[in-house]
């Protein structure tokens, strides 16, 4: 008998339980907040707002499916299962955050504050999940689900990363780092910069499209859909030792590949340092398209 499935609602501390943790008690905790021009009642209504999501999340789950509820910070001890149906409530940020470590489980993300977040991969409201879930647990949600691409950095030594966003590639101060650069076609570079990054689609938006505009780039950004990733390498510096030719381009079938030539790089996914991979000196490292895909349930 097939087991009925697991909605896991993925959630993070608001600011207001962030706070309390840090101050103690509401009272120290809007003090903290005066002196710096802002008021308790404002984080209080946010938090009251993503409590109410939640709830109304919670009841959409029918009476007879399994739950689970997991914290961000909780989510590289959590395994997630093959049936299950993820549900994220709150920014478009937290739903980067859960891909990496998702295997085509499908995802519907919940805007909690449609009034301050762009809810680019949070579309729905909260009182839509009930007609959602059933959707997601349907034999064919081809309709309705947009399938993302994501990026993959593999090091020679059998470390790997994925990342729905982009994956950076440099010195972890952002200092110049030293690296052998080869690209699909077969060309290769030594280079000094402040590091390289490859995005997504999903990614184009943020990071990834702040680099296009300032350098006044040609190069078309990936759609959100598409099997593609555009890199671009940040502040290469020129020297007898080192050029600047290659310094942005797309990957689709074929990887790009970086070998260390500085001590101690790192690679690390949609902005979260603290996940990374370490390179020591003749490392290479494998920028691609992964294989995995974000199966995100659409409005």
């Amino acid at each position: 008998m097939a087991l009925p499935p697991r909605v896991v609602i993925v959630r993070r501390h608001t600011e207001l339980d962030e706070l309390i943790a840090r101050h103690s008690t509401r009272g120290q905790a809007a003090f903290f907040l005066s002196s710096r021009g802002r008021r308790v009642e404002d984080v209080e209504a946010r938090h009251a707002a993503t409590e109410e999501a939640l709830a109304t999340v919670a009841a959409a789950v029918p009476v007879d499916w399994r739950r689970g509820q997991v914290e961000r910070d909780d989510l590289p001890r959590f395994l997630f299962g093959p049936e299950d149906i993820v549900v994220v409530v709150g920014q478009d940020g937290l739903v980067a955050n859960v891909a990496k470590y998702l295997d085509g489980q499908p995802v519907i993300g919940v805007n909690t504050e449609p009034e301050r977040n762009p809810g680019v991969l949070v579309p729905h409201r909260p009182s839509a999940v009930a007609s959602l879930l059933r959707d997601a647990a349907a034999a064919d949600t081809s309709g309705r689900v947009e399938s993302r691409p994501m990026a993959e950095a593999v090091t020679d030594d059998g470390q790997r990363l994925v990342a729905l966003n982009e994956i950076y590639v440099g010195h972890p101060s952002h200092q110049a780092a030293r690296y052998l650069l080869a690209v699909p076609d077969g060309r290769q570079e030594r280079q000094a910069s402040s590091g390289l990054i490859a995005s997504t689609g999903t990614g184009a938006t943020g990071w990834c499209r702040s680099i296009w505009r300032q350098r006044r780039s040609g190069l078309a950004l990936p759609h959100p859909v598409e099997h593609r990733l555009a890199w671009f390498v940040r502040e290469a510096w020129p020297s007898p030792g080192t050029g600047t030719d290659l310094d942005e381009g797309d990957l689709t079938t074929d990887p790009l590949t970086m070998t260390a030539e500085s001590d101690q790089l790192v690679a690390f996914g949609d902005g979260i340092e603290s996940d990374a991979l370490r390179l020591s000196w003749s490392q290479t490292v494998e920028l691609r398209v992964a294989e995995r895909r974000l199966r995100l349930l659409t409005a």
